[in-house]
């Protein structure tokens, strides 16, 4: 790792590279432990630093990766230049800053990701079986191939040994990722509770939000009070398209992933399960689908509920139909 010390006038007090090692951080800080304060570019190894930094006290900043490339991006790159930058932006009070998550809650929270990003690989083999099976024209299958017990001998319908052999395999990647899905929801039920019980239930009372999509958002927000606005909530939840103005003329799509990607996720996902055995949400769907097209009408969908998990997480108070319909109307 790369450090730079500067004092409060901006002179280097030491510019050099490190062993990645808490040891190796303390030799260096301990003469200018007084008044310091330690930043960090947000890239994923930030975590040891900010618990280093939280037992012996020391102020902690974590930068905005993205927000910080368009400050100090350059022609030349590296990270002797990056250390010096992100020491200016620091004592200059320019550096643009992240959220650094709290380590009471923040291996739950990976281990949530980790979760989601093995249920979509199990959709990803799921699909692969399903075009092994186009290609050979074969008919559909009886049953959905999502379950363990339905996929017994389904590898055995195809006649070529070796597109037997490719869905044989995948069946036991299906196999496997489940047990392993099971396992974490295992560790994850013991553990949500503890955190913010209150919260869980008042969110499983929107139409759409179940258990998974619950937990991602109490682990993602972690604190609802860290959002003085709703469109603070929803800019970061990237629900919103982000607006540039020059001259008078307006662009969007540009920064497009800064923000959650998770409750992106999330709210999508509640927007589609929120239409399900709901006759005036489907209603409403119509309506916005003859206005904006079905894309589009969803992502409405996806503030509006967004809207709402931030009204319930503020306020403390459970989801009340009446009263969102009336909203919409």
């Amino acid at each position: 790792m790369y450090v730079c010390l500067t004092d409060s006038a901006g002179e280097v007090l030491v510019h050099k590279n490190l062993k990645t090692s808490p040891q190796a951080l303390m030799r260096v800080i301990e003469p200018y432990r007084e008044d310091l304060a330690i930043a960090v570019e947000c890239v994923f190894v930030w975590y040891w630093i900010a618990d280093f930094c939280a037992r012996l006290g020391i102020t902690f900043v974590l930068g905005h990766a993205l927000y910080m490339k368009a400050i100090h991006g350059g022609k030349v790159k590296n990270d002797r230049i990056d250390s010096e930058k992100i020491a200016a932006l620091l004592r200059s009070g320019m550096l643009p800053e992240a959220f650094a998550y709290p380590s009471e809650m923040r291996s739950t929270r990976d281990l949530l990701r980790r979760k989601l990003y093995l249920t979509r690989k199990h959709a990803e083999i799921q699909a692969h079986i399903q075009n092994v099976r186009y290609q050979y024209n074969m008919p559909s299958f009886e049953k959905r191939i999502d379950r363990v017990s339905n996929r017994e001998g389904i590898s055995a319908l195809f006649a070529d040994p070796m597109a037997t052999a490719s869905v044989e395999v995948d069946s036991r990647l299906l196999d496997a990722l489940h047990e392993q899905t099971l396992y974490i929801e295992r560790q994850l039920s013991e553990q949500v509770p503890h955190h913010d019980p209150v919260a869980v239930q008042l969110l499983r009372t929107i139409p759409g939000i179940g258990k998974t999509l619950t937990m991602v958002i109490v682990y993602e927000v972690q604190d609802i009070g860290r959002f003085p606005r709703v469109g603070n909530f929803i800019s970061y939840s990237r629900l919103v398209k982000c607006s540039h103005e020059s001259a008078g003329k307006k662009t969007t799509g540009r920064n497009s992933k800064i923000g959650n990607v998770h409750l992106k996720w999330a709210f999508s996902e509640a927007a589609c399960l929120f239409l399900r055995a709901n006759e005036r949400g489907q209603a409403w769907h119509q309506k916005l689908v003859s206005k904006y097209a079905k894309a589009k009408a969803l992502s409405i969908i996806a503030q509006r509920l967004g809207r709402v998990a931030y009204t319930i997480l503020k306020k403390r108070t459970a989801f009340d139909a009446h009263r969102f319909y009336e909203s919409l109307s």
